[in-house]
């Protein structure tokens, strides 16, 4: 780790030298494996490392960026040389440049983002996970008749940050995960779902006999879908499918969509947007967090943001480019690789818990639906508008009946988010966007 920072300042010195008047370099190194049990036999196997290197240069404000996989004396000239040769072409930009100083730092305290185990397991090690995986849903049920496999993936590595503001970070993560896709069939057809854990150890994970049986109960219960007629009516969305829609809904609050306009939330800061059932945050400081990071991408210390609370627009997330564009304060979502400009990304991005279960919300329903799978994407941040292809089960006295598929789920997400009624209290994290289960009093659900 040391070696790399040091080669990272020493970046940012050399371009700084032939005349940069700014710099930041960003260096990338890592490891990954991955494998697919499917039948008992191994489909796919991979293991690869990587590293590489990016640089930003600013020439007033005019910017340009490079990278390379080279890390030699001779790589390092030919890349700065190339980032200034590119930053005397560009157009100026006034909002272009590093952080403002106060904003620049390291969350203090450890994120717990990296695991040793995963850095020992050994192929057949993980390769037998993804068996045992494969081999629980196959027993769970004797119409469980095919996979397209069970698999395991393990990803660890660092990230050093270096700018020629005096900012230099650096942090190490990993991962792991194991998933198992069964495929059942049915009286009408065959049918496929999937159930899967993630996590930064490999302790972590749950086990792999429960992600066959989970993955193999959810595909067993979507066998014999019907569709339904076109009709209004409350819908539940799962984790899963919910998940989705906040993907979506962070596109519309992202700085990149507002100042271009391009987004249905553009100049609703303080206004009521949502039911006072929703509150969303995100929050880069959660200990083990897919989206925890100690600074973003530019350097940006990190911390929680309340983007809407009790229905109330808060905040948009912004990087240093958005912000200056909104006359705003960066939240810290700066994100990129090794070249190019940083983007917008989400930190933990999720909607806060209320107090029922799942189960509790179900009953409530007379008759309506539970999303379970989208198929299928259509939103416009501008609009608005979403729609998705849908699969899940028919809730009929607050009982779940039967399984459903071909329909198509529409309408507006600034209308869906005020129409929020009930929120679960089943928020895991799976990923950067987590969601517990929710209600919408009503929607169109198209079918036959």
């Amino acid at each position: 780790m040391e070696e790399l920072q040091q080669l990272a300042i020493y970046v940012v010195e050399s371009a700084m030298k032939s005349g940069a008047t700014a710099a930041d370099c960003v260096i990338q190194e890592g490891n990954e494996f991955s494998t697919t049990i499917r039948c008992d036999e191994v489909e796919q196997l991979k293991e690869a490392g990587a590293k590489s290197l990016g640089l930003r240069v600013f020439l007033g404000h005019r910017t340009a960026s490079t990278y390379t996989s080279d890390f030699s004396h001779q790589g390092i000239e030919r890349l700065v040389a190339s980032a200034l040769a590119a930053a005397r072409v560009t157009s100026e930009d006034p909002c272009a440049g590093l952080p403002e100083p106060e904003v620049v730092g390291q969350y203090p305290e450890d994120l717990n983002l990296f695991s040793e185990d995963v850095t020992h397991l050994e192929a057949h090690a993980m390769m037998e996970l993804a068996r045992r995986a494969e081999k629980a849903a196959f027993a769970f049920d004797p119409r469980i008749q095919n996979s397209e496999g069970g698999s395991f993936d393990a990803t660890y590595g660092r990230k050093i940050l270096a700018t020629s503001q005096g900012f230099l970070g650096a942090y190490r993560r990993s991962s792991c995960s194991l998933s198992v896709v069964p495929i059942a069939a049915g009286t009408q057809g065959m049918q496929r779902d999937y159930w899967y854990s993630i996590s930064r150890s490999l302790a972590g994970l749950e086990p792999p006999e429960e992600i066959g049986r989970k993955a193999a109960e959810r595909t067993v219960r979507r066998l014999d879908a019907r569709k339904v007629p076109t009709c209004k009516v409350p819908v539940v969305f799962d984790q899963r499918t919910g998940r989705s829609i906040l993907a979506s809904l962070f596109e519309a609050l992202s700085g990149e969509s507002i100042y271009r306009r391009a987004s249905f939330l553009a100049g609703k800061l303080g206004e009521q947007v949502a039911s006072a059932a929703v509150t969303l945050f995100d929050d880069a400081t959660l200990k083990g967090g897919f989206g925890s990071l100690p600074f973003d991408d530019e350097g940006v210390r990190t911390g929680r943001t309340v983007v809407i609370e009790r229905g109330v627009l808060k905040s948009y997330l912004m990087n240093c480019y958005t912000a200056r564009k909104l006359g705003l304060k960066t939240t810290g979502n700066a994100g990129r690789g090794v070249a190019g400009n940083p983007g917008v990304r989400p930190a933990n991005f999720f909607l806060e818990p209320g107090p029922k279960s799942p189960e509790e919300i179900i009953r409530s329903v007379k008759n309506g639906f539970y999303v379970t799978e989208f198929l299928g994407f259509g939103f416009n941040a501008v609009t608005g508008d979403l729609s998705h292809g849908a699969a899940g089960i028919w809730i009929v006295n607050g009982e779940l009946a039967y399984p459903v598929q071909e329909v198509t789920i529409a309408g507006n997400l600034l209308e869906m988010l005020q129409a929020i009624t009930q929120v679960g209290s089943d928020l895991e994290f799976r990923g950067a966007v987590a969601s517990p289960t929710f209600q919408i009093a009503e929607m169109t659900v198209a079918g036959q």
